[in-house]
């Protein structure tokens, strides 16, 4: 990384329990690309205030993490379809103190849906109701994808989630039958719950594809399950790797090539 210098662009992030995952993961290919930008995370309690030092200063991007996905939406100038799709917001991109605002979530799983050839016609099961399910469920949506089940046990997220895009909501698992399943919980996450399975083994089997949002581990149990019955599998680390892709690519104008994303990915774990 170049010395800190007054012609420096910078990057941050603002999250209530900010990580090293996006600071490791830009300032990487910054470090390999030899850009003159730096990234920074920070935690906040004035969100007003940090978007206004985002214009005043001239902070070319910023990462935005719960609890602020939706709340910075009166804070910017502009929603882009991405964040239009699921009122959401997870970058934002400042050109000139007009702050634009994008959801690279939602862009990630709709890329990734697209390079997997998923049958818009195939039955989705989806088990959760959080901020990332919303992404996962529009983006299936957009895609074509006519029926989808959200799986979730609290009913008034699960079919508030459900009928926002026009799909069924259930409380319990149905019989298994559903050609894809996704997991949109903390089912299989590093801690507490790391050595649950999101599905039980009769879902995994009757499913042709698995898709598991959780980004940490990479191998979670469902994916290790999918791998182990010859499944197509989608996993979270892709997901995770592609939005932050975006988002680089977004505040630097600069493309990266698969091999650089992949490195830069491998290294943000690492730390």
């Amino acid at each position: 990384m170049p010395i800190l210098n007054k012609d420096m662009i910078l990057c941050i992030s603002l999250a209530g329990r900010p990580s090293n995952l996006g600071t490791r993961f830009h300032n990487y290919l910054y470090d390999e690309l030899g850009l003159n930008f730096a990234y920074k995370a920070f935690a906040t309690r004035d969100l007003a205030g940090a978007i206004r030092g985002v214009r005043a200063l001239g902070i070319r991007g910023c990462s935005v993490s719960m609890p602020f996905k939706e709340a910075v939406i009166p804070l910017v100038d502009e929603l882009t379809a991405s964040a239009k799709a699921i009122d959401s917001v997870n970058t934002i991109v400042n050109d000139g103190g007009r702050l634009a605002a994008y959801n690279t979530d939602y862009e990630a799983v709709a890329t990734l849906i697209g390079r997997a050839a998923l049958d818009p016609a195939a039955p989705v099961l989806l088990r959760g109701s959080g901020g990332m399910a919303k992404a996962v469920v529009a983006a299936f949506r957009d895609a074509g994808f006519g029926q989808l089940t959200v799986l979730a046990r609290n009913e008034d997220a699960g079919r508030a989630l459900a009928d926002k895009y026009g799909y069924r909501w259930v409380r319990h698992d149905p019989q298994p039958g559903a050609e894809i399943i996704v997991n949109v919980t903390p089912l299989g996450m590093t801690g507490p719950d790391a050595d649950a399975l999101a599905f039980p083994l009769a879902h995994v089997a009757a499913a042709r594809a698995v898709f598991d949002v959780v980004a940490f581990p990479a191998e979670t149990p469902l994916v290790r399950a999918a791998r182990a019955a010859g499944k197509q599998v989608i996993s979270g680390a892709e997901v995770i790797a592609l939005q932050a892709a975006r988002q680089f690519e977004l505040y630097t104008g600069v493309s990266i090539t698969a091999d650089q994303v992949e490195r830069a990915s491998a290294f943000s774990r690492a730390g």
